[in-house]
């Protein structure tokens, strides 16, 4: 397993352990996002996106055998800008106000950064990803609606997010 070397800060019993998201953790993952959000989820712009895009990869947080926390990074182009398109962030009930959230999203920042993109998108919650280095992203155009204020770009390059935010999958890009 390659596992990711992220230092976290929860507090358990087990140690908590970072590792890219393999084809057999594919279900639980599911689980976990539909605990944490719900079938609501289903409805929303966003997860039109993740459908039609690849993925290009996913991160599990394991406590044991036990995941207690997953996020996944979607292929995407935002106007020509290469870029990933970030969530669910899901984490257990159990475990969450322990920074694990905090971690899964550097783990994508970095990611991102080692595939030499243009920047990370995403639909969030301003205060907790600006802290991250996201800043507004006004002049990203999704295809369906969305709620403009959570829409948020954390670059990586001078490239901007101007245009259609559009799902790449295979050679697409």
């Amino acid at each position: 397993m390659n596992a990711v070397a992220a230092p976290v800060s929860v507090e358990a019993s087990t140690p908590v352990r970072l590792a890219r998201e393999r084809p057999g953790d594919a279900a639980v993952v599911d689980a976990l996002v539909l605990a944490a959000f719900g079938p609501g989820r289903f409805a929303k712009t966003a997860e039109r996106l993740r459908e039609a895009a690849e993925l290009a990869v996913g991160f599990c947080a394991f406590e044991g055998d036990h995941l207690i926390g997953s996020v996944r990074l979607w292929s995407i182009m935002v106007g020509e800008a290469r870029s990933v398109f970030l969530g669910p962030i899901a984490v257990d009930a159990t475990n969450r106000r322990g920074g694990l959230g905090a971690e899964l999203v550097r783990a994508c920042i970095d990611e991102a950064r080692a595939m030499k993109l243009d920047g990370v998108l995403l639909i969030g919650d301003p205060p907790y990803f600006s802290r991250f280095g996201f800043v507004a992203a006004p002049d990203a155009v999704f295809a369906g609606p969305v709620d403009h204020r959570r829409v948020m770009w954390r670059p990586i390059t001078d490239a901007a997010p101007l245009g259609a935010v559009r799902p790449v999958r295979g050679g697409d890009a």
